[in-house]
């Protein structure tokens, strides 16, 4: 027998959503059972056929950061900066940049990075030329100014990494933490996703190819996970970190625990950029990989967060697949898609929704699939329609399948005050 597995929970949430900022702010937005997607703001969406998303119009950087850092950093460095205090104020972890630590590392993800800063920039160039742009562009336009801003930010010098697997990036920075954490690798990580993907071109070029929702009434329903009349996902913006540590070293400095992160799976479809694998049959490895990553029975998972992202073909292949992993249990399991709250902010949703996971079992509570008003028999899973309800959780799967056919799934576990 080799040594035991190192142990990662999680002891800090740091969430940036169109719902709430930061762990209670986030966690009232839910109990709201309100969604955060309105009809685009920040720039002109006449012109194509999609019209909703989930921005943050609250959003003070000027609350995080002085005015020297803050030309330095484009929104979505912000969000991964902001979202990274929250989480560590939240789980009281010491820092300096004076004192660097070699034990604390970043896994970050995101699916666009810097595009939307790059794309204004341009618009700046075209106008005033090499004058007009903000001359710090090139640190900002890479996707990895997520991790390197916050090691920076912090003086973390342990692994950092920032993956750019579309929407099941942030579940990626969550997975591969939890593999620093088992290999050693690191005590502390600072896990997360972040995602500022609005901006006109940008947006445009997810219309363009008839993926989100080209909902005309009430903004606040055009996302509708599971529903029948579903038509496409909704973009939103924002972030989350979630700081996963060791467990002995978590109980060593008397850290809250919300969670452990007991398993983690990723493989691809290798089929199509957007469409599912009709089969399902990658999506039901990953769990079942999860599962056995966690070395937990189908039967004891007590809540699903889907990744229903409200088109047509994800969430009836989702649901075909849970029921395949979770045979009779699937009929009694609640599985929630909550991206009816946030829209989806791509590599950041899976961190997200982690973030709520974590909460879920915390505190007792499973949030709802809001806006499935119309049920559909393709999607016949208990998915707790409009109103959540309060439960005694102690394992959660968390499911992200992103464009591209990348499919990547975790498990959270109650950590019980005896173990």
């Amino acid at each position: 027998m080799g040594e035991p597995k190192r142990r990662a929970v999680i002891t800090g949430l740091g969430p940036i959503t169109s719902v709430g900022i930061g762990r209670d702010g986030f966690w009232n937005g839910l109990r709201a059972e309100k969604s955060g997607i309105r009809r685009v703001q920040s720039f002109d969406s006449s012109i194509f056929n999609a019209h909703c998303a989930a921005e943050i119009p609250d959003w003070a950087p000027e609350e995080f950061f002085p005015p020297h850092r803050l030309k330095r950093l484009d929104r979505y460095a912000q969000f991964a900066v902001g979202s990274a205090k929250l989480a560590l104020d939240d789980a009281g972890i010491e820092w300096s940049r004076e004192n660097p630590q070699a034990r604390i590392g970043v896994s970050f993800g995101t699916a666009l990075g810097g595009i939307a800063n790059a794309e204004s920039e341009h618009a700046h160039f075209l106008k005033k030329g090499s004058r007009g742009v903000n001359q710090t562009l090139a640190l900002q336009v890479f996707g990895g100014s997520a991790h390197t801003n916050i090691a920076i930010e912090f003086g973390f010098r342990g692994a950092g990494t920032t993956n750019s697997n579309s929407c099941a990036s942030g579940t990626i920075a969550v997975g591969e933490a939890l593999r620093y954490i088992r290999d050693d690798f690191a005590d502390v990580i600072v896990a997360g996703g972040a995602e500022s993907p609005l901006s006109q071109l940008t947006f445009g070029a997810f219309a363009f190819i008839k993926t989100m929702s080209q909902f005309t009434g009430d903004p606040a329903q055009a996302c509708r996970p599971f529903d029948k009349l579903r038509d496409g996902f909704v973009m939103g913006e924002g972030a989350a970190s979630l700081v996963i540590e060791e467990l002995e070293h978590a109980r060593a400095r008397g850290a809250r625990i919300y969670a452990e992160v007991l398993g983690y799976s990723l493989n691809n479809d290798a089929f199509h950029m957007t469409s599912p694998l009709p089969s399902g049959e990658s999506c039901i490895r990953a769990m079942r990989e999860t599962l056995a990553d966690a070395r937990l029975a189908p039967e004891q998972i007590d809540y699903i967060n889907a990744h229903a992202s409200s088109t047509q073909l994800n969430d009836s292949t989702e649901t075909m697949a849970i029921k395949e992993v979770f045979g009779p249990h699937a009929a009694r399991l609640p599985v929630s898609g909550t991206k009816a709250y946030t829209g989806h902010p791509l590599g950041a949703t899976g961190a997200i929704e982690a973030a709520l996971c974590a909460l879920a079992i915390d505190r007792g509570w499973i949030p709802p699939t809001l806006s499935r008003e119309n049920p559909d028999p393709a999607c016949d899973l208990d998915v707790v329609p409009q109103h959540g309800r309060a439960a005694s959780i102690d394992h959660v799967l968390s499911n992200s399948f992103g464009f591209g056919g990348i499919n990547a799934c975790i498990i959270l576990g109650r950590v019980p005050a005896d173990d």
